[in-house]
Order: C-alpha cells, then sequence, then structure tokens
C-alpha cells in the first residue's frame, strides 16, 4: 500500500483545519513527521487511511482545546462553534414542554437540530422519539475530540446528516488516574456550576481498559435577577407586561357597582371580607401598585440541572490482528423548571363561572346583593408555582469485532458489531389544577351551621368528597378557603401528574474498507458497509393529561417505531500525483440505498474532489445528497395543547398587516364581524400590548402518518492554504450551501394565519375557526406537513498561527469565522408564494445571524499560560416592541417587502461581543489550577422583544453574566 505525505498534510494531520473559539493547536506543527502512522478514519469518510485531509471540511475540537475552555458541559463547548445556529431548546424557554425539555441540542447552520447527526465513535447517539439527541448526556471528561462535519453526509452516516456531523470521539488506551474539580458561579452569585470527575485507565500491549465517572451540579438562576428578564419588557420599561390575572383573584364581566361601561372588573380591597360586595373596587390594572402580576417573579431564566454520568471504553486484542472492543455508558439527568402559577379563568373549558349559590359569591344570594349573579372570575395561582421535574436515564451499549488482514500488499479493515441505546424519561408536574373539581369548589356552596365550615353543594343536596375554595382571596392571605398554607386544599385542587417516556434503538452493522488497487497516484481505496437498524418509542403524558381533566395541556400518548435496512459504498480515487500542477488529485463517491418499512426506500449519493496545484496549497468541493426520515413523533404523536407564545394575529388592527394592507383586512373581514377595529387578545381576554404575546386559549399539535422524508442537497468548494514561507500558519476558506426540499414543517399557528391571511391560500383558512364574539381564534389544530423548501448559503474561515521562541514562549492564534449570506425558506408548495428571509432577522423562533466569529490568543511560557477569547455576534433586526408609544425603540418603521403583507416596522439590534480569559498553571506535583472568565466585562446582549429561543425579551443563546470559575487538575 503507498502513502503520501505533503507539507499541507502534516499541517493538518493533529489540526484538520480547526478553527473553534479557543483552539490552542498545541500539536499543530510538530518537529519532522511521525515515522510510523495508523489508518484513521476520519469523519465524512468510511475509508481509513493515512494523510487524514481530506475533500471535507472539518474541524476538530481537541482534549487540550476541550481544557483551556471554561464551559462545563459537551453542549456549551459545542454551541461556541461559529457554525452552529440558535438553541433548539434553550434553558431560557423556561415553557417548553414535552419529552424533550431539559435537554440540549446541536443545530448546526439555522436547519434544525433534527437535521445535526450526533454521533459516538461514529456510531449513532440515542434520539427521543422526535429525534432529538441529547449532547449532554455524555460526560465531558470522557471526551478525547470532537470532529465537526460541516458538510452533508447521509451517504455515508443516513438519515438527519443534512446539515452536518458531529462526531464525539472518546478517551481510550488511558493509563493512570486524573481527577477534575471545576466551580464556577455569576458574578451576581448565582447559577453555581460544579464538575468532579475522575478518569482511570489501564493499558497493555493485549488490551486497555478506561473509566470516566462524573457529577455535574448547575444551580438555578432567576428571571427576577436579570435586568433583562426582571420584567416582560425589560427593566426599561419595567410597568409593561403585567396581567390582571394576577395573584389577587378578579370578578370579570359583571355590571357592579360604579361601573360606566357595559361590563367592569372588581378586586377585593386589600384586607378586607372577600363575602362583602362593598369591599370590591373597579380593578385598577397599572403597574406595579395596581391589581397585576408580573410573572416573571416567579420563573426561572436558566433552569437548575443535575448530571451523574459514567462511560467506560475496553479493548482487548485477541490476536495481532482481531480486537474486541466495547463501550459502555449510563447517564442520568434531573431538571426542574418552574414557572409562575397557573392563571386559570373561568372561562377555561370545564369550569364556568362561580355560582349564583356560592357561599363565596360576593355578588350571589347569600350575601344581600341587590341583583344576584353568578360571576366570571380569574386567580393567578401565585401560592404554588407550576413545577415540572424531568428525569432522562440514558443506556449506551456497543459491542464489536474489528480487525485487518492482508491479501498480498493489499490492507483490509472490517468491524463487525451491535449497538443499543435506550432512554427512560420521567417527568413529574404539578402546579396544575383539576377542572372538575375546581368547578365544584366554586359551584353552590354553604355554611354548615352544625360544623362551621362552609361545603359544597346546599344544605339539603351536599356534595361528598369536595372541598371549596375561594379564588377571591388574595396569595399571601391567610383563610382557611384560600390556598396559602392550606396543603388540604391544594393537594385537591392541584393532583400531581406524572408522565414517562422510552425510546430504544438497535442497531447491527458490519464494515470492510481497504485497497482494490494500485492506480498511478495510489492505491484505490473502498468500504463497503451494511446495517440493520430498528427504533422505537413511546412518550405516555398522565393520564389526567391525556383526558384533558387538568389544565396542563392536554397531550395524547405517542407511540410507535420503524425499522431501516441500509447498504453503502465508497471509493476514493487518487488519480494524480507529483505532476506539474497536480502534485495531487482524487477524487471520491459514495451511495447509500435505504429500506425503510414507513415510506418505503431511498438512495443517497455524495462525491467530492481534492486538488493540489502546489504542496502548499489544497482545493477542495463535495456534492451530496441528503435525506431525514420522519421520526416516531412525527408519524405517530399524540396531539397535544399549548399556549403558544410569540403569537401575531395577522388581523390585528394595530400591529397586524391589516392595520395596512387592504387586502389583509378584506380577507379578515370574511372571518370577523369587526375587522375594522378587530384586536387580538391575549391572556386575560385583554388587548396585546406589542406585536406578538401568548395565545388566551391553547392550540392542539398533532402528527401525520403519511408523512414522506425530507430531501437535500448540499454542496461545499474550498481553499486550504499552508506556505512553506510561514511556519506554523494555516487559513482555510469554504463556501457552502444547502438546500433542503419536501420539508416537514412543524407548522405554526403563525404561519397558518400568514398563509391564509397574507399570501390568500384559501385551505390554510380551514385549520382554525374564530370566536363569533371577540373574533380571536378559539380553535387551531396544527401538526407537521411536507411543504416548501430551506436554503442557505454562506462561508467559513479558519485561520491557525503559532509562534515559538526560545525566550518569551509560545504564541498561538485561532481565528474562526461563519457568514451566512442567504437563508430562505417557504412552507407551502405554492410557488407564488415569495420565500421569506431569515438571515439578520430575529423572531420568536430563531436569530439570524450573518456573522458569528471567535478570535483566540494564547500564550504559554513554561508552566504557565493564558488565553484570551472573543465571542462576536453580528447585529440582527425585529419587529419593534410598539412604534405609538415606543419610537425610540423603533429604528425602520413602515417597512415593506414582498415576502409579507402590508408594512411591518423594525428596530435594529446591535452587535455583541463576549471576552473570555483563562489563567492557568502547572503544579510540581503533577496537577494544573486554572482561573478564568466567561464575559469578563460582563456585557449583555440588545434587548430582544421578540424573544428568541426564550420566554423573556433577551437572545436565549446569549451570555447572562460575568461566568467566573477555577478548575483543579491532578494526576496520578
Amino acid at each position: 500500500m503507498t502513502s503520501r505525505t505533503t507539507v499541507l498534510g502534516k499541517a493538518i494531520r493533529h489540526a484538520l483545519i480547526v478553527g473553534t473559539a479557543t483552539i490552542a493547536l498545541p500539536a499543530f506543527a510538530q518537529d519532522g513527521a511521525p515515522t510510523t502512522l495508523d489508518r484513521i478514519e476520519i469523519t465524512g469518510s468510511r475509508i481509513r487511511q493515512v494523510d487524514v485531509e481530506n475533500a471535507n471540511p472539518v474541524l476538530a475540537i481537541s482534549r487540550t482545546d476541550i481544557e483551556r475552555q471554561g464551559f462545563s458541559s459537551v453542549a456549551d463547548i459545542l454551541q461556541n462553534v461559529t457554525a452552529m445556529g440558535s438553541p433548539a431548546i434553550s434553558r431560557a424557554n423556561v415553557l417548553s414542554a414535552g419529552e424533550n425539555a431539559g435537554g440540549t441540542y446541536i443545530d448546526m447552520r439555522n436547519l434544525g437540530a433534527q437535521r445535526t447527526l450526533v454521533l459516538i465513535n461514529g456510531k449513532r447517539l440515542g434520539i427521543s422519539t422526535s429525534g432529538y439527541q441529547d449532547v449532554s448526556s455524555l460526560p465531558v471528561s470522557a471526551v478525547e475530540r470532537v470532529e465537526v462535519l460541516k458538510d452533508g453526509a447521509s451517504a455515508i452516516y443516513g438519515s438527519d446528516a443534512m446539515s452536518g456531523v458531529v462526531n464525539i470521539i472518546t478517551r481510550h488506551n488511558v493509563t493512570g488516574v486524573t481527577a477534575n474539580v471545576y466551580h464556577g458561579q455569576y458574578s451576581q452569585g448565582d447559577g453555581a456550576r460544579d464538575r468532579f470527575d475522575v478518569v482511570a485507565g489501564w493499558s497493555n500491549d493485549r488490551g486497555s481498559i478506561t473509566l470516566s465517572a462524573e457529577h455535574t451540579e448547575e444551580k438555578a438562576v432567576w428571571a427576577k435577577d436579570r435586568a433583562f428578564s426582571a420584567y416582560g419588557n425589560t427593566d426599561r420599561h419595567p410597568t409593561e407586561a403585567w396581567t390582571t390575572v394576577s395573584q389577587y383573584g378578579q370578578i370579570t364581566g359583571l355590571k357592579g357597582p360604579g361601573c360606566a361601561g357595559a361590563s367592569c372588573s372588581y378586586s377585593l380591597n386589600r384586607g378586607s371580607d372577600p363575602l362583602n360586595p362593598a369591599n370590591y373596587h373597579i380593578t385598577n390594572a397599572s403597574a406595579p401598585d395596581g391589581d397585576v402580576s408580573n410573572t416573571n417573579e416567579q420563573m426561572h431564566l436558566n433552569y437548575p440541572l443535575k448530571r451523574d454520568s459514567l462511560f467506560v471504553d475496553g479493548r482487548l486484542n485477541i490476536t495481532d490482528n482481531v480486537r474486541f472492543s466495547t463501550q459502555l455508558g449510563y447517564n442520568k439527568r434531573d431538571s426542574s423548571r418552574q414557572v409562575a402559577g397557573y392563571p386559570l379563568q373561568s372561562s377555561t373549558p370545564g369550569i364556568g363561572p362561580m355560582s349564583i349559590n356560592s357561599y363565596f359569591n360576593p355578588f350571589g344570594s347569600q350575601h344581600n346583593y341587590a341583583t344576584p349573579t353568578a360571576v366570571a372570575w380569574n386567580h393567578r395561582t401565585w401560592e404554588v408555582p407550576r413545577v415540572s421535574d424531568s428525569s432522562l436515564k440514558t443506556y449506551r451499549a456497543v459491542a464489536a469485532f474489528d480487525g485487518s488482514f492482508n491479501i498480498g500488499e493489499r490492507y483490509f479493515d472490517w468491524e463487525v458489531g451491535y449497538q443499543y441505546n435506550k432512554n427512560e424519561l420521567r417527568q413529574h408536574a404539578t402546579g396544575n389544577l383539576h377542572k372538575e373539581r375546581v368547578k365544584n369548589a366554586v359551584g353552590p356552596s354553604y355554611l354548615n351551621a352544625a360544623t362551621g365550615k362552609v361545603e359544597c353543594g346546599t344544605a339539603t343536596a351536599p356534595i361528598a368528597n369536595c372541598m371549596v375554595w375561594n379564588p377571591l382571596v388574595a396569595a399571601g392571605v391567610t383563610d382557611p378557603y384560600g390556598l396559602t398554607g392550606n396543603q388540604a386544599l391544594i393537594d385537591y385542587l392541584m393532583p400531581a401528574e406524572d408522565s414517562s417516556g422510552k425510546t430504544v434503538g438497535k442497531n447491527f452493522f458490519a464494515t470492510i474498507a481497504g485497497s482494490l488497487l494500485t492506480l498511478p497516484a495510489g492505491d484505490l481505496g473502498f468500504a463497503f458497509g451494511v446495517e440493520n437498524r430498528k427504533e422505537t418509542g413511546e412518550f405516555i403524558p398522565d393520564a389526567l393529561a391525556q383526558t384533558g381533566a387538568t389544565t396542563n395541556l392536554a397531550a395524547g400518548p405517542t407511540g410507535g417505531g420503524y425499522k431501516v435496512k441500509e447498504a453503502y459504498v465508497e471509493f476514493n480515487a487518487p488519480l494524480l500525483a507529483d505532476l506539474p500542477g497536480a502534485k495531487e488529485l482524487s477524487l471520491n463517491a459514495a451511495t447509500r440505498f435505504s429500506d425503510y418499512d414507513t415510506f418505503g426506500n431511498t438512495l443517497n449519493s455524495k462525491f467530492g474532489f481534492k486538488w493540489r496545484p502546489i504542496d502548499q496549497l489544497l482545493v477542495r468541493g463535495t456534492w451530496a445528497e441528503g435525506f431525514r426520515a420522519p421520526t416516531i413523533s412525527d408519524l405517530y404523536g399524540g396531539g397535544s395543547e399549548t399556549f403558544t407564545t410569540g403569537y401575531a394575529d395577522p388581523c390585528d388592527t394595530v400591529y397586524g398587516p391589516s392595520r395596512t394592507s387592504a387586502e389583509v383586512r378584506a380577507r379578515c373581514a370574511r372571518d370577523i364581524a369587526n375587522a375594522d377595529t378587530y384586536r387580538q387578545l391575549k391572556q386575560g381576554n385583554v388587548p396585546i400590548t406589542s406585536s406578538t404575546d401568548q395565545t388566551p386559549v391553547p392550540f392542539v399539535n398533532g402528527s401525520n402518518p403519511n408523512l414522506q422524508p425530507e430531501t437535500s442537497k448540499s454542496k461545499t468548494l474550498g481553499l486550504v492554504w499552508s506556505p512553506s514561507f510561514i511556519q506554523n500558519f494555516n487559513v482555510s476558506l469554504d463556501w457552502w450551501k444547502i438546500r433542503i426540499d419536501n420539508t416537514i414543517v412543524a407548522d405554526t399557528p403563525n404561519q397558518i394565519l400568514i398563509d391564509c391571511y397574507e399570501q390568500g391560500i384559501t385551505a390554510r383558512c380551514a385549520q382554525f375557526t374564530r370566536d363569533p364574539a371577540l373574533g380571536i381564534v378559539n380553535k387551531l389544530t396544527y401538526g407537521n406537513r411536507n411543504a416548501g423548501f430551506l436554503e442557505t448559503e454562506g462561508y467559513d474561515m479558519e485561520l491557525a498561527y503559532r509562534l515559538d521562541t526560545d525566550t518569551y514562549g509560545k504564541f498561538s492564534t485561532t481565528w474562526s469565522t461563519t457568514y451566512v449570506s442567504s437563508n430562505i425558506y417557504r412552507s407551502t408548495n405554492d410557488t407564488k408564494v415569495v420565500p421569506t428571509p431569515t438571515n439578520g432577522i430575529a423572531t420568536n423562533a430563531t436569530v439570524g445571524f450573518r456573522v458569528r466569529s471567535n478570535l483566540t490568543l494564547g500564550w504559554d511560557l513554561g508552566d504557565f499560560g493564558i488565553s484570551w477569547t472573543a465571542r462576536y455576534y453580528s447585529g440582527v433586526k425585529e419587529q419593534c416592541l410598539n412604534v405609538v408609544t415606543h419610537p425610540d425603540e423603533c429604528s425602520d418603521p413602515g417597512v415593506r417587502a414582498p415576502w409579507f403583507s402590508g408594512a411591518r416596522n423594525y428596530n435594529e439590534r446591535g452587535s455583541t461581543t463576549f471576552h473570555d480569559v483563562q489563567f492557568r498553571y502547572n503544579l510540581p506535583w503533577d496537577a494544573t489550577v486554572a482561573v478564568g472568565a466567561n464575559n469578563v466585562f460582563e456585557k449583555y446582549g440588545p434587548n430582544m422583544y421578540t424573544k428568541p429561543n426564550s420566554v423573556f425579551s433577551y437572545y436565549g443563546g446569549y451570555d447572562i453574566g460575568r461566568f467566573v470559575y477555577m478548575k483543579y487538575q491532578q494526576r496520578f
């Protein structure tokens, strides 16, 4: 077998064109080439080879790089790669529900976390029923390096590898014991993070075993403790976005004392008798001293979590050419999310008004009110915030035999094995109310003279097994019929709910790779493999949630699975070598056939080339097809209710396009009687005060068993330059473009209404109904569908340089930049609809940063070292909070564009740069201590009222303060 090395190959061999924010390239340029090299498999190819540079743009994060960062999890490290998009489910999005809440997921190119494939040692990480792969399930102490393939690779790895692949390589052949202690917290004194881990290993010529054990704990950060999240519209507008569905209780829709209109809302005078109708005043909706709540006071900004992990890597050389290997992993993740008490309203289906014969109705029949009546009411259960505890156990096992053999001078590598993944989920939710019990609790009741207690029903027809409740008693007031301090009543009205989930993945795999024949420029390499994979899963909500008996979001059970049989082949052909203008020219081709028992079969191919006109310059490019199969949840998911956040009704005459578009107004008039004055309502059925808000009624999200796979085409073209006249210098520039068709659209209420009223797609109007009196959308069902496309394009630039001096130590710099030139989508197959751009725009769903850039400077002198990193996010624009009341926060009013009707008001949000620093020192007793600060200058990003990846007016991926940490490592 022939092998070739070049100047560029030596440079890339250990660096793999590195470019993350903190890579210091400790092995970037060793003196001379290694004398003996094992054939290795690089992410993006199944062919093992000596030279590691190939046609694919691959980024590597080494163990040293990981240790020189101040982040404590694999997810945090990966999220700071510039090619990564907005986090799919950020910890600032505490309202997220379902099986994926509490996990961390990676989204490359802002194309969705389900389109980024995560591998561990080249094998798939386990998935949830909705196809999410939780990267927090692997201990950071077990990681040797991370390779990020910034290109599609379905021909190599199968489904989901559309935007890229993250391959986490674990440690093996470790000798000795290493213990680490990590502690850090924000400068506000909260959000403490502690990590303790031990890595122990033993190895000899016959085998090795490596064990990694880790415990991580992250404390909570409360929304009230940051200026940007203390109030609904930040501390810049501290009196806005409060709600009258408050802890004080309220009577609504009553023509009572002092009411000048058709009806009014009433609240109890503080500290007075709730049974006396004279003790009520017309509700004061002003903040902060009125009868209102700031829900952010009870909410997590970052919820707490714990992780306990164990990972074992074992390898046994059975013969010189046959080896048995196994990887065993266990991870337990516990998280707890708190949001404000439930905004309970009598208009909630299944509850109803306070009875005219309720003892607690001050305007009812029992307290001498002149015109007794039943009353509508509301009460936010401030006494018992809603808490959702999530516990996920992950099991992983891989067992394989691998080896090599030769026929003549040709080497062949083979592997046969089995992989097993299992996720077990348990969720425990408290703070939601049993609707039937609430209905009875505010229904007819009477004062039992014999017991001196208020009881359900009437004196002649008491209701057994019922407890009464007075929702007009404010939180914090001790009353035998209020919730404060009344655990028995809390237990009765708020039963706990327990949900469970499980996914199991099984995969038999076999592969063989080697060389077929010798071409003039080298060996024709090949790889052939087969896989037989089965995925099953279920998510079973609590029985109360399934029946809709509580105020929790109703959801049906999810259950199902699929099987897939696959075969793939890959070839690497060196065509030219050592010729003028062609020091090297090689082509790579791969194809994979996948047969699913759900939708049928699909064939996906990939082609790449590598051309080196001179030793110092590499030109590379790829063209790839990809696909993403529908997930278990896509196909078999049960419907679930959700109060949509960031909801915008186009028919709103203040913020919607109906305000400026006659065409939209006319379409709205078909469904709304008062279209000329219609206002979108938020919680409490009051008009919205910003461009988006939460829906006052829940919508239903379901599944679609007829979905087909998404398909994609990706292209890359790049240059890598490693000049011989600048030692230890390397720079690369890659262009990339990805288009995904037949997208499985996570349909949204906003998009349905946009398609109906702005785009005029009549079929979409049938997916919802409106309340005939209020005009609001009162029923909407949406589910995934195949429609439209996504397309994004841009450039990645990576630069690395290291300077070694005898006197002043070693200096290093790395600079990584991703520039997104275009990112558009269309969620319908109607070609008349103009695609919508998301680049440079912030919405509730995501942030389309045009530029993300990381620059790291390093200096090592003897046992001392320092690293400095700058992380840059470009500016974006978002829709204005309110052009009328806050014109100073609306830089671009009246913007018109072909992809939306009417005019929109936009506000420019500036760029942000966070700075990190670390100081480290190697101690004489074989230990290292490091201290540092992420976001050392305590920089905060701009307010973003569209709440991207968050429920607060701040991007969920930004730093939330200065984080100071210390790490100690002891080697034995």
